[in-house]
């Protein structure tokens, strides 16, 4: 089955996954503080605006609470900024994906985020027909296809008792949906957050 990128959130791990049939050269960078998505070096030659982006980003709230973003596209952004504000996770997910609303493609591409926190995690996604945003208690998915609302999702690397960003990222990586390209994983704990992410082939 194809259900397009994916996220899974759940208190304190996430990941999101790259599937394309359109775009699949591409990878995750590593720049910090921020894993962003963007072509390989011999992928063709693109204006489209929804193939680059940054996918997760760690952040701290006023009062110094570790968070993780994770999403696929230019709405990670101001979700994180609204954090760093001191926005509830709810209100710093509704806000931009209202405001920016499903990609204008020719597939009305819904536009999917989750934050986590180390005992917390909520999920949104915005669709042509709905703005759908939930604080949720176990690994839950939401996908920009098929699974466009968000619904439980039995990941492993949720289940130990020190969760792995790395084997987050790969774990989705090798799900059964089609077309995988790249992921990412985010584990956050009382130390901050941790970030990684799985190019598969490409390393």
């Amino acid at each position: 089955m194809y259900v397009g990128r994916f996220v899974v959130v759940a208190p304190g791990i996430g990941a999101y996954r790259v599937s394309s049939r359109s775009f699949p050269n591409r990878r995750v960078l590593d720049r910090g503080e921020t894993l962003t998505v963007g072509p390989t070096p011999d992928a063709p030659e693109t204006d489209n605006p929804y193939v680059s982006y940054n996918c997760a980003r760690a952040v701290r709230t006023p009062t110094e609470e570790p968070l993780a973003v994770v999403g696929n596209g230019s709405h990670v952004d101001p979700i994180a900024e609204k954090l760093e504000l001191g926005y509830p996770a709810r209100d710093a997910l509704a806000t931009p994906l209202l405001a920016l609303d499903f990609e204008k493609d020719d597939y009305d591409t819904p536009r999917i985020a989750g934050v986590v926190g180390s005992e917390t995690a909520t999920v949104g996604v915005v669709r042509r027909d709905a703005l759908l945003v939930e604080t949720v208690d176990e690994p839950t998915i939401v996908a920009t296809y098929e699974t466009d609302s968000p619904e439980p999702y039995p990941l492993a690397a949720a289940a130990t008792g020190a969760p792995d960003a790395g084997e987050a990222a790969s774990e989705v990586l090798d799900a059964d949906f089609e077309h995988p390209v790249c992921a990412a994983g985010a584990t956050v704990d009382g130390d901050g957050v941790t970030l990684a992410f799985d190019n598969g082939d490409d390393g």
